[in-house]
Order: structure tokens, then sequence, then C-alpha cells
């Protein structure tokens, strides 16, 4: 009975994950042990449940029928076990969430560390790539990418505020370039792009024009995968970039980079955390939104307050913190 049991686990989470490496990661146990287990179970059933390739891992017609019938056993166990952490005082077990590149620049700071450190029984597993996922099939408890191209059946909890990309370059650069006064001119101009993977199309630098979205297929002369990349480029005066807001204020700052085309960048929605409604949330997952909610409402309210303290002085009112 345990063998079966083992061999069930072994084999249903290789048909999420379609792969036995992802599949020993997320048991804790090594590929040659959920290869052993699947093997024993295919020879207690007498049919082939794996199809094994070097490349690839696909299921048997066997193997889609067994894991169309066990399904929605092991998710019910699955809400089962999460039901029996809620009986603990504290949430508890590893949380999952998978990153698109971007997101994970606000959780590399006071949101994780803030997070980890009210709730010390929980483990932070976080994935970041632009791949795209079903982070349920892949076995995330969450996932976090703009809030513009996830699905309208996620419940989505914000992350950050709006995000806005600008277009700079580094002084240095327009010494030698006339700054473009609209977007097309950058067709004339040398151009630090970026894609997300080495095989995707480079991405078309978007603008609006009142209230007129538009995007621009720029010309690369270096194209990279990276955009903390391109930044550094900028700066060392290699050409113009487009990047996000925040990600260049402290080189905008320091007279690094010059930002060019401003009238033509409008703020969008920033990055959201998001899961299936229809899923039971894990307790650690819980947790995970309330501390975020939390956390994003004193975000807003401490910078009303900074508002409104820049507003007193500028207006030449007295500083309340310094009566």
């Amino acid at each position: 009975m345990s063998d079966d049991l083992e061999g069930m686990a072994a084999f249903a989470t290789v048909a999420e994950t379609r792969g036995f490496r992802r599949a020993a990661e997320r048991l804790g146990i090594t590929g040659s042990a959920v290869s052993q287990a699947i093997r024993r179970l295919e020879a207690r059933l007498g049919v082939a449940l794996v199809h094994r390739t070097t490349r690839s891992v696909r299921l048997t017609e066997a193997g889609e029928r067994l894991y169309a019938a066990v399904r929605p056993a092991l998710e019910a166990v699955r809400v089962a076990v999460a039901a029996a952490g809620e009986l603990s005082d504290q949430p508890q077990g590893v949380l999952r969430l998978h990153l698109t590149t971007g997101a994970e620049t606000y959780f590399t700071g006071p949101l994780a560390a803030g997070f980890l450190a009210a709730h010390p029984h929980v483990r932070l597993e976080l994935a970041v790539s632009e791949s795209p996922l079903d982070i349920v099939a892949e076995g995330y408890d969450a996932g976090v990418r703009l809030g513009e191209v996830i699905d309208r059946d996620m419940v989505a909890v914000p992350v950050s505020g709006d995000i806005r990309l600008i277009v700079v370059a580094a002084p240095a650069y327009f010494a030698r370039h006339p700054k473009p006064a609209q977007p097309r001119d950058l067709g004339d101009h040398e151009c630090i792009a970026w894609h997300p993977t080495p095989h995707a199309p480079l991405y078309r630098w978007e603008f609006n024009e009142n209230g007129r979205n538009f995007s621009v297929a720029v010309p690369a002369r270096v194209l990279t995968t990276d955009p903390t990349i391109n930044i550094r480029l900028a700066i060392a005066g290699i050409g113009v970039t487009m990047a996000r807001e925040d990600r260049v204020h402290d080189a905008i700052v320091k007279g690094e980079l010059v930002p060019v085309l401003e009238k033509f960048c409008a703020p969008f929605p920033g990055y959201y955390l998001y899961y299936p409604q229809r899923r039971h949330a894990s307790p650690a997952l819980r947790a995970f939104v309330d501390y975020l909610r939390r956390a994003r409402h004193e975000e807003r309210a401490n910078a009303l307050a900074a508002n409104r303290r820049r507003r007193g002085k500028s207006s030449g009112a007295p500083d309340a913190n310094r009566s």
C-alpha cells in the first residue's frame, strides 16, 4: 500500500510538472528516486505511464487516463492537508511563488524580510523567469506579474503601484546625438533593446499620445534579456534605452542619465499577486496576502503623509513635526 501511494505521488507530480527533475525538486527527493517509484508503479499496473526521452517527458494514453482519474482525489488531499494546517496557531509550510522578470525587485527587500519575520514557520521559494506557465500545473501557490496580462478568473492583489517606462541615455551620448523630439525619431538612434527570452522578438517600445497608445519597433544596436544590463550600458554612453522609472531614478538624480520623451510615457498598472479563485488557498498564502495588503495600505498612507508635508512646506505653513 505504501509503495502504491509513493508511486502515485511521484507519478502525479511528474504529470503536473512534465519533468522528473522538477518533480524531484517539488517532492524533495532525487530524480532517480522519482524514476524508480514510477517504474515500480508501472510494473505493478502492467502498463507504461510515461514516455521518457532525453529532452521531454509526456504521459502515455494510460498515464493520461490514470492522472485524470486521480487528480480530483489528489486535490482533495491537498485541501484536507491545508485545512489541517489551519488548526495551527501560526501559518507554516512552504509558500512557492513564480515571479516574472522585473517583479523580483519588490521581493528582495522589506516585503520579503517583513513577512518572514512575522511568520517564522513559513519558508519562501521564489522562481523568477519570463516564461509563461500555468502556476497551478507547475505547483506554485501564486504568481506575480503585470496586472494587464492576468486572466480575469484570477484573484489579483496589487504588489506595486502604477509603473512608468521612460526613455533615457547618458549625457555623453546626447553630446554626440540630438535628443529625440518624438518617439519615431528613435529610428535614427543607437538603441539598447530588450526581449524576454533569447528566441523571442524584441520588445516594441510603448508610448501614449493624447490618450492613444502606440508602439515603436526600435533598431537594436544592443539586444539583451536583462533590463539591468541595459541600464548599465546606457550609463556607459552606448545608446538609448527604455527602463522602469524607479530603476533609473538614482542615475537621473546623479546626472548619469537624462530622460527624454517624457510626455509620451504614461503610467500603467503595475505588478499583482495572482492565484485561482476556485483553488483553496494555503494558510501561508492567505497570511502573505494579508501581509501584502497591510503593507500596501501603509505605503499609501505614508505617501499621502509625505505629500501633505511637502505641500505644507511649499505653502509656507509650519511643519507639525517641528513644534
